[in-house]
């Protein structure tokens, strides 16, 4: 049973935590707090009026602030790596179990197919599936595993969205107005909008009961397709360079050492993009659409791209 005026709490308020923010506050709902390891709130908390608590991310830290606020719903945005991502999501699931009264927690994960596709990212292998079977022995705390394929804001210039510019690692790149395509670029891909993202989770806080899994996808496409779009919308041919399954399998395969540490990351996010794991199972994703987002209408790359003020016909010229 759901309550309307149930206190959330939110740990690791980053970038994609933001649009939760702001969607808390548009919908007015919920009232909710911030769980944070800095002692400044900074601005955009400020600006807001956000009630920013504290804490240094153990059991009892946690427990403390669910217990004065009454938090009902944990929702994790943290993205640690390897064991540490396990410690804090542990912590954070333990403080939930001994909470009087917050019974639901969504933890960090925000990627692709894990139905289908569990092990990858391969980099998600010390971090995210270790802490996913922790929760499939968790019976009293109702959870849910949300996931988007990927972040449609990489395709905006960094002045239009809270996403930072990640241009290594997203094929895209708006601000140099370039692209370094994965494989054929023809592998079918999820794209959805952080704001999005924000608001199927506010839809979920109303849903009487959850699934295990959670898809969400603003639009299906490739990225051939998604850089063809960019090049209409502004009417520009973009570079393009390419980077070959061989090449990604081979730094896949590099030694576990520091120094193939930068290489091995990049190739695991590659990974999703040539097997097709950054796609959101349509069948599932469609049904969960009716039953959780009936009222929600998620932005194509066209619709993002308007809403956001960007012109069409004017990519930023960097010649």
């Amino acid at each position: 049973m759901t309550d309307d005026h149930a206190v959330i709490a939110l740990c690791s308020v980053g970038n994609l935590g933001k649009y939760f923010c702001d969607e808390l506050l548009a919908d007015g709902r919920y009232p909710f707090v911030v769980i944070s390891r800095q002692s400044n709130k900074g601005p955009f908390f400020e600006e807001r009026g956000i009630d920013v608590r504290s804490s240094d991310y153990s059991t009892a830290s946690i427990l403390q602030i669910l217990n004065e606020t009454n938090a009902s719903t944990l929702i994790s945005f943290n993205n640690s790596l390897d064991q540490t991502f396990v410690t804090l999501h542990c912590a954070f699931l333990d403080a939930c179990r001994q909470s009087r009264n917050c019974k639901r927690f969504i933890p960090s994960e925000f990627a692709g197919n894990i139905d289908d596709f569990p092990l990858l990212p391969s980099f998600f292998t010390t971090s995210r599936v270790p802490f996913r079977t922790m929760l499939e022995q968790e019976h009293d705390i109702e959870w849910t595993i949300t996931n988007n394929g990927w972040f449609m804001d990489y395709f905006l210039t960094q002045d239009k969205t809270y996403m930072p510019a990640i241009p290594d690692e997203f094929p895209i790149d708006p601000n140099n107005w370039k692209a370094c395509i994965r494989g054929t670029g023809d592998q079918l891909q999820s794209f959805t909008s952080a704001r999005d993202v924000a608001k199927a989770l506010l839809a979920l806080l109303s849903a009487p009961e959850w699934e295990r899994t959670t898809y969400i996808t603003g639009q299906w496409a490739t990225f051939n397709e998604m850089t063809k779009i960019m090049e209409d919308f502004y009417g520009r041919e973009m570079t393009k360079t390419y980077r070959s399954k061989a090449e990604i399998d081979r730094d896949a395969a590099l030694p576990p050492t520091a120094e193939n540490e930068q290489a091995r990351y990049l190739a695991s996010v590659e990974e999703m993009m040539i097997t097709g794991s950054g796609a959101c199972p349509r069948e599932k994703t469609l049904r969960q659409q009716g039953k959780f987002f009936g009222h929600l209408r998620f932005s194509t790359l066209k619709d993002l791209l308007l809403q956001t003020g960007s012109t069409p016909g004017q990519a930023k010229d960097q010649g």
